[in-house]
């Protein structure tokens, strides 16, 4: 997405950089507003998303909704992987919206409802209904919608959408060397493509291994390239550029939702504010420990975190290193101020002992 240069110098005006007060104090202090902890003035409500994998169905619309409207190019050859029936693999450049498929036998869920009781109660608020004309319609929708989980005791499939996660505190945004990555007035990360030089700082800088350089010199090997046969003519647009999730950032500023979660034809994918959105996922956690269905638990939701909470929050059927998430997502920026100190305290010792060399060498 490229910005008009007005929107663009009112962004990099307005922000500033994570690192330098994020640790400074409490660190979950500003995580429910990001947008504000920045510098950014805004009117608008931190946004996210809440995936609720227990009824994914595994259908890929929000991938190709998410390609469609994003214009993203084509990724893989439409082949299944050897290792699932899934053609995309994983999240990158070119693949904003991913949906893992997860086979299990009884054995699995047995596991994953056993470590589902060891997890420390979770405190469910209560949710309120919408405000407004639409409370009604809204009620009644969800009335309608069945998210019954199925009993399956010895097999079942684990069907996860994943999505940037809109990190409170962003290690892609930290490590930023020209201010591409910049927090927008909804609380999410978005890179300006026209203004990336496309180092890759930010790669390394994602604990979830999110964003990628849309440049096949980073996703496949030389042979790979060389063997690697495009059916389809396609234009690649911010060719060598970091890519990845906006939230459907220019859509959010029209006031509609993103594509992915508009698409979603079982509601998996739930958009709106962050803070109702936890609690939404908090009420169904609730909901299916009371089913007995034990496995059941939250991502991204804690504010104490390793980032700060996420504004994407899922939940999970088992431990997240089966969806293959981190089980504690560190930003690599939040030891540097520690670093710092450790840094001044042992140069300031080799000063001293420079000094004292010195001067017993003058006796």
């Amino acid at each position: 997405m490229t910005m008009t240069p007005e929107r663009r110098g009112a962004i990099n005006l307005g922000r500033v950089n994570d690192l330098g007060r994020v640790y400074a104090g409490n660190p979950s202090a500003d995580a429910a507003d990001p947008a504000a902890a920045v510098n950014w003035q805004h009117t608008h409500e931190r946004k996210g998303f809440f995936t609720d994998t227990s009824i994914c169905i595994g259908c890929k619309a929000c991938e190709v909704a998410c390609k469609e409207w994003n214009q993203n190019p084509q990724d893989g050859d439409f082949e299944l992987l050897g290792s699932s029936y899934d053609n995309t693999g994983s999240l990158g450049a070119n693949t904003w919206r991913h949906v893992a498929f997860i086979e299990q036998d009884g054995e699995r869920i047995e596991q994953a409802r056993e470590s589902g009781r060891q997890l420390v109660n979770l405190g469910m608020p209560t949710v309120r209904p919408p405000e407004g004309p639409a409370a009604a319609v809204a009620k009644q929708y969800a009335s309608d919608t069945d998210t019954t989980m199925p009993d399956t005791p010895e097999f079942r499939w684990l069907m996860s959408s994943d999505v940037c996660k809109h990190c409170t505190y962003a290690g892609c945004l930290d490590v930023c060397p020209t201010g591409a990555l910049y927090r927008t007035e909804f609380g999410t990360v978005v890179v300006q493509a026209d203004v990336c030089n496309g180092c890759g700082t930010c790669v390394a800088g994602c604990p979830f291994g999110v964003i990628e350089r849309r440049d096949d010199g980073t996703v496949q090997t030389k042979a790979q390239r060389d063997d690697h046969v495009n059916e389809f003519e396609q234009e690649i647009p911010n060719r060598g550029t970091a890519n990845k999730c906006t939230l459907c950032y220019d859509r959010l500023v029209v006031g509609e939702q993103p594509a992915c979660a508009k698409t979603c034809p079982t509601t998996s994918i739930k958009f709106g504010d962050r803070a109702e959105m936890v609690a939404q996922a908090k009420a169904r956690v609730k909901q299916l420990h009371e089913q007995g269905l034990t496995e059941a638990r939250l991502y991204g939701a804690n504010e104490l975190d390793g980032v700060g909470g996420t504004g994407s929050v899922f939940l999970l059927l088992d431990e997240p290193e089966t969806y293959g998430l981190p089980p504690d997502p560190r930003v690599p920026t939040k030891d540097l101020p520690q670093m710092f100190k450790h840094a001044v305290v042992a140069a300031a010792g080799m000063l001293g002992a420079v000094a004292l060399a010195f001067l017993g060498g003058r006796k």
